[in-house]
């Protein structure tokens, strides 16, 4: 027996976080989980959401507790961003992390998303390969349910079923809305590809989730647990035998002997402050709460990088209406996008860009203009339901390239309840950005004519999408990366970092399948040393 309270701790309970405990778990290692929110019963913020009126907010339905703040809370994150731009994020801090009010999109990055700076000669490169990862993959598609078809060419660019897969989807892909029917028959004679999106909802009963039945309320939580969130893991690492430990809120890293990390300091939300001790330490927070963490605690950082390289697919975004019913909102959230922009060529000169589908109820995106009308009574009510029939959004999902301008800092200026700082970011979209806007206006304006459409708002404001990535980057060398290969600091043998904050490129998708991937991977690593 050791003098350790654990052979592992792991600090946050999102997907990534929870995944390598449960596998830690597997292995037979001891484990604690700290999560700095509460526990939330999917009953309650499902109840949550049906009593509050901010249905586009995603974070209200859960609770905003003083001790750990949401990313809406005023003032926790003051941004400085571009005139044209406010940088505005959105993320859950509770047991199961964002991904209890995410879409579940789950995408496999392209074997040159591994390569970006030797094929284009932008960006990074990773220090692993598309090759490396791909049984990962496989390991966090069965993790997770995720529902897919490997019969597509997910990089547009006519490469037959790609990228390569040496296994199959889980589960297979749902029923064609009706919405993404009409896209593929009237942008695909136009040269576009409109594919099915991989997401993590059942769409058969799988590994006790119950198939989609398409509430269409993905976000910000779905009311039957069809949709994978961590609190999945969370569960299964629990009954494996890990300790999790709600509302205790992780506040410093202690370094020891040989600069290994020793102990962590959680704060409860009385104020009391407690340590504990391991083997190896895994942070495993959300890509802007690991570096405030490193950054206080002053650990992980002799490459001056911690915080610095912060990157979202920040684009535009378009509504028109079409000249014929669509029906959004009709099953889940998100169903297909367009990926020929995925791996052009251009990518030398400008972002890469996916077209994203949004399939949400569009009630509450017409009826604002409809009532400064003056509409009212039934002639209200048959304007909702045309425009609501005809109404569609698409936006653009852009790569953004790691820039150690754009970042993230401990703010002791704002203090929460626990007088822990919050959250200063600054971020800048550059010309390799903002060189894709030309493109996307000409495929909006095609998208647009397709349908005989009316355009709603001009696409010329710039929005982010919630994905961070880049704060705490990969690499082979210590000098400008942060961890390594296997996500094991640079700084410090026994410190591992289990977030999409290491992603070294953005590439256009969501990167949430990539981080969960990654942490298993280092997890079966880390069961090896312990």
């Amino acid at each position: 027996m050791s003098n350790y309270d654990a052979d592992v701790i792991i600090i946050g309970s999102g997907a990534l976080g929870a995944n390598a405990a449960n596998q830690l778990a597997i292995a037979g290692k001891s484990v604690i989980m700290l999560e700095a929110g509460p526990v939330v019963p999917r009953w309650k913020a499902l109840e949550n959401y049906h009593n509050i009126s901010a249905k586009r907010n995603w974070c209200a339905p859960y609770p905003n507790v003083p001790w750990a703040p949401s990313a809406y809370t005023d003032g926790y994150i003051q941004a400085k961003s571009d005139p044209d731009f406010d940088y505005v994020t959105s993320y859950l801090r509770v047991v199961g992390g964002t991904t209890r009010h995410w879409a579940s999109a789950c995408w496999r990055l392209l074997p040159n998303d591994f390569k970006l700076h030797s094929t284009y000669g932008v960006g990074r490169d990773w220090p692993i390969s598309y090759d490396d990862l791909e049984p990962w993959y496989v390991q966090a598609e069965r993790e997770m349910g995720v529902v897919g078809t490997g019969e597509e060419d997910q990089s547009g660019q006519g490469r037959g079923h790609y990228p390569p897969r040496s296994a199959p989807y889980p589960l297979p892909p749902e029923g064609k809305p009706y919405m993404l029917q009409r896209m593929q028959s009237k942008l695909g004679p136009l040269g576009y590809q409109v594919t099915h999106e991989p997401h993590g909802r059942a769409s058969r009963p799988y590994d006790g989730r119950p198939a989609c039945v398409g509430n269409n309320m993905c976000e910000p939580v779905c009311p039957i647990g069809a949709m994978y969130s961590g609190d999945v893991h969370v569960d299964k690492a629990v009954a494996r035998g890990v300790k999790l430990l709600p509302e205790s809120v992780a506040f410093k890293l202690e370094k020891g002997e040989k600069n290994r990390i020793v102990a962590v300091h959680y704060r409860k939300p009385d104020g009391s402050d407690h340590k504990l001790t391991a083997k190896v330490f895994i942070v495993a927070a959300h890509g802007l709460e690991t570096p405030k963490l490193l950054l206080v605690s002053d650990v992980a950082n002799s490459s001056d990088q911690v915080g610095r390289n912060l990157m979202d697919h920040t684009g535009m975004s378009m509504n028109f209406l079409s000249d014929e019913p669509l029906w959004t909102g009709r099953g889940s959230v998100q169903h297909g996008c367009i990926v020929n922009r995925r791996d052009e060529p251009t990518r030398a000169k400008h972002s890469a860009i996916r077209y994203s589908f949004r399939n949400l109820v569009p009630n509450v995106d017409v009826t604002p203009d409809l009532l400064k009308q003056g509409l009212m009574g039934k002639a209200l009510e048959d304007a909702i339901r045309d425009r609501t029939s005809r109404f569609m959004n698409i936006s653009t999902m852009s790569e953004t390239l790691p820039s150690p301008t754009n970042r993230v800092q401990p703010n002791p200026d704002r203090k929460d309840s626990i007088g822990l700082p919050g959250l200063k970011v600054n971020y800048h979209l550059d010309d390799y950005v903002r060189g894709m806007r030309d493109q996307a206006q000409h495929d909006f304006a095609n998208f647009i004519g397709a349908f005989n459409g009316t355009m709603l708002d001009a696409p010329t404001g710039w929005r982010n999408q919630f994905h961070i990535m880049g704060t705490v980057i990969m690499g082979n060398d210590p000098k400008n990366s942060v961890v390594n290969s296997d996500l094991r600091t640079h700084d410090h043998e026994n410190l591992f970092l289990c977030t999409t904050g290491v992603m070294p490129s953005s590439a256009t998708v969501n990167p949430t399948l990539t981080g969960v991937a990654l942490s298993i991977r280092a997890a079966r690593q880390i069961a090896k040393e312990v």
